[in-house]
């Protein structure tokens, strides 16, 4: 006998009933961040300047002050979700939990696991998305889903990182030494550099439920589309493995243990030439794609919401868009990049709150969310109505 795959059915609309943020301690400026991150090799990066120069960012956030870590990633995200509820929804209402991270405390368990526990509720269904930027849009694809599909009612999606344990000056010595001993240019790589300029600390949640709010405002999900490009271009952003000339990668797994710290294995990289090449081409295409898959034009975007890892891409950004007859007025775009830093899987939360609690959203809004990942590119599109 024959079994037909039957039709996703949306027995339920989504809505997101609210948001919220955690930053943790006080914001860091540029002249600070090697102070807290501190010099590899005991030199102060070439890198820094013109990073800094051209990616925007004015200040950040470490979950790490005077030398020490001040928060877990999972705390970081437990404290965000907790904010999420009060005496009118309280947090035993939660069925399922949904959290990306590019900066996970462990290989196993689970990051939504430990978030969990951070938690301290009952039992509850959970979902950790591997990745960078879009493992937090993949977890809110998961929660959407179960909403929709009316499997649950309430349900939270997260985005966290501690990033800055990754960028510390001492994750480099291994490999500095090595540099001693064949007497090479005693400057971290670019690859590797770069990022540690790039990239803070910070937790965003949403609230995701089958009915809006009485009073207030919520945001309906109307759709959230998601598709990679591993089929068509190599490794970019990685982190647990080295990158070999031909593209390929090898993972830890297969390493040494000596070569881990000479070869400062579990740092995060950046292959900035495939991310120049790429990254806004590919996010375009997958966008003209959606224009008549979904028949938006710019005239249907109220408030465009793009996650950039930096300001530099912001002109060719606008250029490509318009290019593909998305011409969305810079009036129109919101982010906050500048003030809280590129926090990874939390920033298209971390935008979307700031956005919500800022007064300017009223009722017929619609919003456009753009989230793309360079790791193996992967790109997110999700459109809200605000109700």
């Amino acid at each position: 006998m024959l079994f037909l795959q039957p039709k996703f059915l949306l027995v339920n609309s989504v809505y997101i009933t609210r948001l919220s943020k955690y930053l943790p301690n006080e914001p860091v400026s540029n002249d600070e961040m090697e102070e807290v991150l501190g010099m590899v090799n005991g030199n102060p990066s070439r890198a820094r300047s013109i990073v800094l120069r051209n990616n925007g960012i004015k200040t950040r956030y470490y979950a790490w002050k005077n030398g020490e870590k001040t928060h877990t990633n999972q705390q970081l995200a437990a404290i965000a979700v907790k904010s999420l509820f009060d005496d009118k929804l309280p947090i035993s209402k939660l069925q399922v939990l949904g959290a990306g991270t590019t900066s996970p405390e462990q290989v196993l368990p689970s990051h939504a696991s430990m978030i969990h526990a951070e938690l301290g509720i009952g039992n509850i269904e959970v979902v950790s998305p591997s990745g960078s930027c879009c493992s937090s849009m993949l977890a809110l694809k998961y929660t959407f889903m179960a909403i929709a599909s009316g499997m649950a009612d309430t349900a939270v999606a997260c985005g966290s990182e501690r990033l800055s344990a990754w960028m510390q000056a001492s994750r480099y010595q291994g490999e500095t030494e090595t540099w001693k001993d064949l007497d090479k240019n005693p400057y971290l790589a670019f690859e590797k550099d770069f990022l540690r300029w790039m990239l803070s600390d910070g937790a965003g949640a949403a609230l995701l439920q089958n009915k809006p709010v009485e009073d207030g405002l919520s945001l309906k999900i109307e759709w959230l589309e998601i598709t990679s490009y591993a089929n068509e271009l190599d490794t970019c952003m990685y982190s647990g493995a080295v990158k070999n000339e031909d593209g390929s990668i090898t993972g830890w797994n297969d390493m040494d243990v000596a070569e881990w710290g000479k070869e400062s294995v579990f740092a995060l990289k950046q292959d900035t030439r495939l991310l120049g090449e790429n990254i806004i081409k590919k996010g375009g295409d997958f966008l003209k794609q959606l224009m008549g898959k979904r028949g938006i034009t710019a005239a249907d975007i109220d408030y465009y919401l793009p996650h950039m890892s930096s300001e530099f891409f912001k002109k060719e950004m606008m250029n490509y868009m318009q290019g593909i007859g998305m011409d969305i007025p810079a009036e129109k775009w919101f982010y906050n990049l500048t003030r809280v830093g590129n926090v990874g899987s939390a920033s298209p939360y971390l935008m979307l709150e700031e956005l919500f609690y800022s007064g300017k959203l009223k009722k017929g809004d619609r919003i456009l969310v753009m989230v793309p990942e360079s790791a193996r590119f992967i790109y997110a599109y999700m459109y809200l109505t605000v109700v």
